[in-house]
């Protein structure tokens, strides 16, 4: 392996000692503590997603207090996983950390080894072609978990596509693909056809995330910033509206409207 040159750190020694208390505590809770000595790796699966989603929210809102707050929470899981696979002697905090190194290390072979990559692409292409290698799949695609909601899987499915270079030359043929399956849509939408409108109705959202792609746009964070401003806005038409002494129920669409169009002011 190629010698790289380590970088100083004049805060090594505080971070190191912060992850020892934070293993030290594990160990006491674990030991002491009724709730958490009587969790599994299965029982907190849920809270670790739940933690996930919170810590996009904190991103997304920009707010670097409460994305430290949510990182410390994910910390911790990572730490009761990894304590827990350990009084099974399946593995420990050691090896999960010497374990990413390593698939680090090896899936950087330009910087660890004697592979030239001085661009994005032929880094994100070597990085594709070793994971196929190492987890022998079958297909470029295996490795997208068939769990992941179906917006970020599309992303993923064409992430791993473009990996290989099945992919398009340019974004005006991304577009035309939108186009077109725009055009598919209306038309079978027209037609009644529940089951045919649908596919297509995929197949142009399929199409919109690829073109994302191709302009650099997040899919997922532009959809949930639209989700929330929504809620915003909605709220303050609840809330507007209440404090008139209006009942949604009761209102018409322009009389809300007069109260949504005041909310996109603000």
């Amino acid at each position: 392996m190629k010698e790289v040159e380590k970088y100083p750190d004049p805060n090594r020694a505080n971070k190191l000692d912060a992850f020892d208390r934070l293993l030290t505590i594990m160990d006491q809770l674990r030991n002491l503590c009724p709730w958490d000595k009587k969790q599994t790796i299965e029982s907190i699966r849920h809270l670790t997603i739940e933690e996930t989603y919170e810590l996009s929210d904190a991103i997304l809102e920009g707010n670097l207090e409460e994305v430290k707050k949510e990182l410390g929470d994910l910390m911790l899981h990572m730490v009761f996983y990894s304590r827990m696979a350990d009084e099974q002697k399946a593995f420990d905090m050691a090896d999960v950390l010497n374990g990413i190194s390593d698939k680090l290390i090896h899936r950087h072979p330009h910087i660890y080894g004697d592979v030239e990559a001085d661009n994005e692409k032929t880094v994100l292409e070597n990085w594709e072609k070793l994971k196929l290698k190492e987890k022998g799949n079958k297909s470029v695609l295996g490795g997208v978990p068939t769990s992941l909601p179906a917006l970020i899987k599309s992303q993923r499915i064409q992430e791993k596509a473009r990996g290989v270079r099945f992919d398009w030359d340019n974004k005006e043929q991304v577009w035309d693909k939108v186009s077109e399956e725009l055009a598919e849509f209306k038309h079978e939408e027209a037609e009644g056809n529940k089951e045919k409108a649908t596919e297509e109705f995929g197949d142009l959202l399929f199409s919109l995330i690829n073109y994302a792609r191709f302009i650099k746009i997040n899919p997922e964070e532009a959809l949930e910033k639209t989700n929330k401003k929504f809620i915003k806005r909605f709220q303050y038409l609840e809330s507007a509206s209440k404090r008139d002494g209006k009942s949604l129920s009761d209102m018409t669409l322009t009389e809300m409207d007069e109260y949504w169009n005041a909310a996109k002011k603000l």
